[in-house]
């Protein structure tokens, strides 16, 4: 079996020109990376703005919905628990074991999108996706629930890592911080969004209709999906990562200079891409595609990546499962429709967090790019994970002191908020950094990242209820925040400084088959 290095799929190792600096001013122009082909009107990165944005758009709400459907759930936990009577713990399951589940069926889906293409996974998961929840609507039982969300989850986790690696399909690496930023916003609004919807359903009518929502929803998504977004993989030569000057009278970075623009290819039809087969890539198979990750464990990015993805989402889906126990119990006796109102500053810290992530880091690493006579090195995202590191570390302290002194709840909506900040800054910056490390296979490090902070996730919240009963939400997530600080902390003192070295050291790893 013939293994390559990452030197062998992309000479750039990472590094490359983002601008060109002009010797006679201080001005300079934009360049874009990767280069898109010259003679393939068909390349995804050719392709007009709204079509891009509109198949991006399609595959983010199909994420969207996901989490809307299943996390959403959340707030009706305490009324499910006393419907079904269930403990606390058990009610809880509703969420763990559809977290557990979107994470390892990303190990399912990744390598047979990259063997079939990305359009008939996306195609059937959200068509089964739809279903599910229409079961979960007529469900009779609790378990016939567990397993309508379980179902649910396995079909929606096929947008986990694709998602992510769709951004590098349809833009350049100076587009990609922001719309890794908005894919985010999507992904973590479901939990935010979800149970605040549900609050006020369940108050008027039952939870059983934020069940009959989400099946709507994603049933006009699988049509968005069908008829506008085509196939967005593409088998690109390694000598398109370089680069490609537009010229300073270029207004517009994502059109290719004119030089590109001749075709002798022929542009596919609107019916032709809506086929489901675009054919399988050369020179592999199936089984080695489902074996290809492995090894990309030993790169550091990728550990970094997944080890800070999954401290943030532990953090905020423990806040998602224990609040309703809290807020809606004495002394706060809140109903749901209030309780559902903690969703607002999670919601704003998602969104304050992507931007930091995304359009902030861009803004960063292009000024830094500019002193560094136009070079783009990716450890320049990782100096912003500063902001997630301080405002999350906080606000989990905050939210544990505020629960277990019972005080006011302006305390752990602030906490909440904090918290949430961290669970689109921190997978934005790491992930478009993973990208940049690892281009040719940033689906397969992706789908490590996505699946492995599902499991380790997994592993810490099914003892969070236990925990906090044991210890109290002080000493709970005080622990917790001492964690995160700790991960985000020693990543960022590695990697910033010794990143570009074990970058280029790494690439000449013979470990991708």
């Amino acid at each position: 079996m013939h293994l390559h290095t990452l030197h062998d799929l992309d000479k750039t190792e990472g590094t490359v020109q983002l601008r060109k600096i002009s010797p006679s001013s201080t001005t300079s122009s934009l360049i874009l990376t990767p280069h898109p082909s010259p003679t393939d009107p068909n390349d995804p990165l050719r392709w007009p703005p709204h079509k891009k944005h509109l198949a991006f758009i399609s595959i983010c709400t199909f994420t969207f919905l996901t989490n809307f459907g299943i996390g959403g759930l959340s707030s009706a936990f305490y009324l499910i628990s006393l419907e079904y009577t269930k403990t606390q713990s058990q009610t809880s399951s509703l969420l763990l074991w559809p977290i557990l589940i979107l994470g390892l069926f990303n190990f399912f889906w990744v390598p047979l999108a990259n063997y079939f293409g990305k359009r008939p996974i996306f195609i059937f998961a959200s068509g089964l996706l739809t279903v599910a929840y229409i079961w979960g609507a007529t469900s009779s039982s609790f378990t016939s629930l567990l397993w309508s969300n379980i179902i649910a989850a396995f079909a929606g986790s096929s947008t986990e890592a694709l998602g992510a690696s769709i951004v590098n399909d349809l833009y350049f690496l100076h587009e990609r911080g922001s719309k890794m930023g908005l894919y985010m916003i999507f992904i973590s609004g479901g939990n935010t969004i979800g149970p605040l919807v549900c609050g006020f359903v369940v108050t008027s009518l039952n939870w059983r209709w934020h069940k009959w929502i989400s099946a709507i929803l994603t049933g006009l998504t699988f049509l968005t999906v069908v008829f506008f977004v085509p196939e967005t993989r593409y088998f690109r030569d390694e000598n398109m990562n370089q680069t490609l000057p537009i010229t300073p009278e270029s207004s517009d970075p994502e059109k290719p200079s004119p030089s590109s623009t001749d075709t002798t290819i022929p542009q596919k039809s609107y019916l032709k891409e809506l086929s489901i087969y675009s054919g399988t890539p050369p020179q592999t198979n199936l089984l080695k595609l489902f074996l290809r990750p492995i090894p990309l464990f030993a790169y550091p990015c990728v550990i970094y990546s997944f080890l800070g993805y999954a401290v943030s989402l532990v953090l905020t889906v423990s806040i998602n499962i224990l609040n309703t126990f809290v807020l809606q119990a004495p002394p706060y006796n809140w109903s749901p429709i209030i309780n559902g109102l903690i969703n607002i500053p999670g919601l704003i810290g998602n969104v304050l967090g992507s931007i930091a992530g995304g359009w902030l880091v861009d803004l960063f690493c292009d000024w830094k790019a500019k002193r560094n006579k136009g070079i783009f090195e990716p450890e320049n995202r990782l100096y912003l994970c500063i902001l997630p590191l301080l405002i999350t570390g906080a606000g989990c302290v905050l939210f544990g002191y505020g629960v277990e002194r019972t005080l006011h709840w302006t305390s752990l909506f602030f906490g909440y908020g904090m918290v949430s900040f961290a669970l689109t800054a921190v997978p934005t910056i790491t992930m478009a950094y993973v990208s940049d490390c690892v281009l040719p296979v940033n689906s397969d490090a992706l789908m490590l990242v996505n699946g492995t902070k599902n499991i380790v996730a997994f592993g810490f919240l099914y003892g969070i209820v236990p925990w906090v009963d044991e210890v109290g939400y002080v000493e709970c997530f005080g622990a917790q925040a001492g964690i995160y600080v700790a991960v985000i902390a020693i990543g960022m003192a590695i990697l910033i400084p010794f990143g570009a070295k074990i970058r280029h050291h790494q690439a000449k790893w013979r470990i991708i088959l």
